[in-house]
């Protein structure tokens, strides 16, 4: 606990009279052009793997990057989705998932989470991307992991496009959605290219197409 009080001092002291004007914009309001839901993992940190400022980026963290379907109980991700969308409106949705991803090693090897039943519970948002997972051959649990990861993606964008808020966006021309998966180790990003229903390097396609509004 040490070091995150002494990293807020250095920040209370050296960071923001640096960025005393940006804060003081931010004070009264926030126009984010982009809501960004990525797993709540501490090696996956949003606003560092796309270099954006504070108040850039509208930010849902939670375990697995699960968007559950909406229902008659929405809970704090549905209420989170449809603020962005319909108070800020934000332009784009990004779904992040990552490579080591323990959510998604768990439910792609079947791990027993008895002793964690809210965990347990949860993943199971992640249901239809198990099964497709599942129904394809993977030479290596490591290939079946990655499966996972990228099943688990394009899953939760079809729970998103459940919500109201959004299906209202898409149909109104004003939101995309995108599909990524971010790589710990190399720093590289695999974007969900829906043309062709494949994840290819975002670096190589920085214009691969995510949900627009004409495929609403």
């Amino acid at each position: 606990m040490r070091d995150i009080i002494n990293g807020f001092l250095r920040f209370q002291q050296d960071v923001f009279p640096a960025r005393k004007e940006l804060f003081k914009t931010l004070a009264t309001g926030q126009t984010p052009k982009a809501l960004f839901i990525s797993c709540s993992d501490s090696r996956m940190v949003p606003e560092l793997v796309t270099q954006r400022e504070p108040g850039d980026l509208f930010v849902i963290r939670n375990a697995g990057n699960i968007v559950p379907s909406f229902g008659p109980e929405p809970g704090g991700v549905s209420a989170t989705v449809e603020y962005a969308v319909a108070q800020l409106r934000v332009s784009d949705i990004v779904i992040c998932g990552h490579s080591d991803c323990g959510a998604m090693k768990a439910v792609a090897t079947c791990a027993c989470l008895d002793h964690m039943p809210a965990v347990r519970n949860w993943l199971h948002h992640t249901d239809a991307a198990r099964m497709i997972n599942e129904s394809r051959e993977h030479p290596t649990e490591q290939d079946r992991i990655d499966g996972m990861v990228r099943e688990n993606v394009i899953a939760q964008l079809n729970n998103i496009r459940t919500h109201p808020s959004v299906a209202v966006a898409l149909a109104q021309g004003r939101l995309a959605l995108h599909g990524w998966v971010y790589d710990i180790e190399s720093g590289s990003i695999l974007a969900l290219d829906t043309a062709t229903n494949t994840f290819v390097p975002l670096a190589e396609h920085p214009s691969a197409r995510g949900i627009e509004a004409e495929q609403a």
